[in-house]
This record gives structure tokens, sequence and C-alpha cells, in this order.
């Protein structure tokens, strides 16, 4: 049995396996001090360092060594040492730099949250909440993408992207054909696929699930409903290409959509093959488990179920 570290974040003691980052040591303990991630995202590999909304302060290094780190780190990439003391939510300084990394962020973003299909379940509006200011001071012209079809099911609106990287990632983890990803350098840099290809390996649609923003939507889906007027539920059935295990959107008795499951921090659980996410839009295809989880801040939540009473739908 390997000897664990102890570490504190804002005042709370836990102790975690050698190798540990501090925002997944922060996300064992739980709770407000776990710091946001925009790029990172547990289930792929070498996410993380691209956005820095997860910015920490290192106020003790370790017991060895308990000089504090001289600047701010990202807490994705950054291990936990034996006696590690972090400030999150409790540094005027971190909160400041995530102000500023927010207002970075929301650049070259447009306005456009009523008419966009992540709205709800969003994490930059919900990191813009948080520690947006109320206006910003970019004077310049903002950079603008003509939307594209990057496949017969998805669309790119690279306006919104702010470049995490997600989705290339997971094109290249769980496909042998990735053919897209960042071309350009700086300013000029975007999302975009190589010249007349288009993305259509049976696991594309997971880019649209790890999207942390609407740059990436499904397009059968488009336009259809506002996610909080639909109803999530669980759902599973017998798939050979993955786990079959989703989460139903529902509009009376419509099936709108199907995405995966994902856990609190808004991670996919497991990632679902294109058959089940775009051929299987009848109930009568799936086993239902019940009511999807639905976190109580959430805007999904509203003047939805308490969790207890199963919907009733009608299988035929």
């Amino acid at each position: 049995m390997s000897e664990k570290f102890k570490i504190t974040i804002d005042g709370v003691s836990a102790e975690v396996e050698p190798g540990t980052t501090i925002l997944n040591a922060a996300r064992q303990i739980g709770g407000d001090l776990v710091p946001p991630a925009m790029c990172y995202y547990s289930k792929l590999e070498g996410s993380g360092g691209k956005c820095r909304t997860c910015l920490v302060k290192v106020s003790k290094g370790s017991e060895k060594d308990p000089r504090p780190m001289p600047k701010l780190v990202a807490s994705c990439r950054t291990t936990v040492m034996d006696g590690m003391e972090v400030q999150n939510i409790t540094s005027p300084e971190v909160l400041e730099a995530r102000k500023g990394v927010v207002e970075f962020l929301l650049i070259n973003h447009p306005l456009d949250c009523p008419v966009c299909d992540q709205a709800g379940e969003c994490k930059l509006q919900d990191l813009s909440y948080e520690h947006g200011a109320e206006a910003t001071r970019y004077e310049f012209n903002r950079r603008t993408f003509e939307r594209i079809d990057i496949g017969d099911k998805i669309q790119l609106h690279m306006n919104r992207c702010i470049l995490c990287y997600r989705c290339v990632y997971v094109a290249n983890q769980l496909t042998d054909n990735r053919v897209h990803g960042i071309v350009g350098r700086g300013d000029m840099s975007e999302i975009s696929t190589y010249v007349e290809k288009a993305i259509d390996n049976d696991f594309s649609g997971n880019v649209i699930d790890v999207c942390p923003v609407g740059a990436l939507t499904d397009k059968t889906f488009r336009f259809k409903n506002r996610v909080w007027f639909t109803r999530p539920v669980s759902a599973h059935r017998d798939c050979d290409k993955c786990c079959g295990k989703v989460t139903l959107w529902y509009k009376g008795e419509d099936v709108l959509r199907v995405t995966a499951r994902k856990d609190e921090y808004g991670e996919v659980e497991e990632f679902i093959c294109n058959t089940c996410r775009y051929d299987k839009k009848k109930t009568s295809d799936w086993v239902i488990d019940g009511p999807a989880q639905i976190q109580r801040q959430s805007v999904i939540s509203a003047n939805h179920y308490d969790g207890k009473v199963v919907p009733v739908i009608d299988k035929r």
C-alpha cells in the first residue's frame, strides 16, 4: 500500500495518492472549493493547461519545502506534494486572476445565449455568472467565422469556440482516423477539418458532448427546443459498439436528442456511438432506468421532478 500525501485546500484537508493533481484532490473533497475547469477532462489523456480557469495559489509547497510557489499555478497540471497548502476561493489574488481569465475567454465570444443550443448547460455561462465582470475592456472588432458543417450531423460555430482542445483529444483517442484539429496560430487559430474532409466516424458525436460551449452542436437537435423545457431520463440498451448507457431528452413523449451520461462536473461517464445517439430515438429502443440526476442549481431542474417519481412514457 503506497503512502498517501496530505493536502489542505481552503482549510480542508484530505489524503490523496501520489501523482494526484490539485484539481482532482479538490474534486475528492468536493463542494465549493473545487476550481472550475473548461479544458481539463478526466477521461481524455493530455487534456488541461489550456484555459487557465483552474488557477490556484500554493501557499505552502510541502512539508520538506514550505516555501510558497511564486506564481499562481494551473491546478489541473500541478501534482500534490505531501503537506501542500492551497488557496482557491479564499484567495483574493486567485479570484481576481480568474475574473481576468473569464474576460479573455469572452473577448471573441458572441452574446447569443438566447439562440444558442448550449444555453442552460453551458459551462462558460456558469463561469461568467460566478467570476465574470460586468463589462469588457476590449475595444477591437471580434473575430468572426461562418458556420460550417463538419459532418452530416455536426455543425461548427467557431465564433463560440474557446479552443479548449477537448474535441480534438476525443477524436484522437476514440478513433483512428481523426480529420480535424487546430489550424493557424495565435489569434488566427481555429478548429477546422482537413480540406474536403468530414467527420464521419462512428464516435464522432462525442465531440458535441465534450464541447463546453456551443461551438459544436447536434444538427438533429438545433433550434428544436430549449434544454430546460425538456425532461432528461436515464436509459440503456444492448449495443455491440459502446456501453449503451445514455440520457434521453424528452419533450412530451418524443425523444428530441440522445446524449452520453455526464457526472457532476459535466464530463461524460462513458462515450457512446453514433447509432445510439442518432438512430435510436424511440422509447421502445431503450430500457428506461428512471429520471436523470440533475444538479439542484441547474436551470434544467426548474419545474421538474424531484427524482422520486418515474415519468410515465408511452412505449408504443
